[in-house]
């Protein structure tokens, strides 16, 4: 039987990011982090099903490794007891972990997809999660991405490669919505 209340994925809200931008790397939606906090207050207020995805780096460099401090989940968006966290290695989070099989042993057929970054990890878990019948809302204030440069040189901004690939996942893999005013109590509801 289908689970009523839609999943919180929240991916790899860990402090790497602020160090790259400590670093001097430039991203969009500075408010991104708070209105997750929002997204977890209210999954939490309804009982709602909460999924905390951890990156873990596999290269020597990787900012991500365990051993490292960028490693750690922000304070803020910390899993509370009983939340499960699920560790992966690539971009998307149903490869090379049990996020599929939770899923569907509970009966949960809708997913609420936040954290970072828009082009890589949330991307490429979003996209899987439509090619898996899922049915996936990607919170575009509850994610950021940083600038980039081109394979020929050019440089794209966070705000440009965020609404690239909001556009590119609109309608095809997910319905691309906002915390917005309600704080993300919409979702969580049935």
């Amino acid at each position: 039987m289908p689970h009523p209340l839609p999943a919180l994925i929240v991916i790899d809200v860990q402090r790497a990011f602020d160090e790259w931008e400590a670093a001097g790397k430039r991203r969009n939606n500075p408010d991104a982090v708070a209105r997750i906090v929002d997204l977890l207050a209210a999954f939490r207020a309804n009982g709602a099903p909460i999924f905390h995805i951890r990156h873990e780096g596999t290269k020597p460099n990787s900012s991500f490794l365990p051993s490292r401090s960028g490693y750690a989940v922000k304070d803020e968006a910390r899993e509370q007891d009983g939340e499960p966290v699920i560790v992966k290695r690539v971009n998307s989070a149903f490869i090379g972990t049990d996020l599929e099989t939770r899923l569907r042993a509970s009966g949960i057929t809708t997913l609420v997809i936040c954290g970072a970054t828009t082009n890589h990890c949330v991307e490429t878990t979003t996209r899987m999660a439509g090619n898996l019948g899922f049915d996936t809302r990607l919170v575009r204030d509850a994610t950021w991405t940083f600038d980039r440069i081109g394979p020929d040189g050019d440089a794209h901004s966070a705000e440009e490669i965020h609404a690239m690939t909001l556009s590119n996942l609109n309608g095809e893999f997910a319905r691309i919505v906002t915390a917005g005013g309600d704080r993300g109590a919409s979702f969580a509801a049935k």
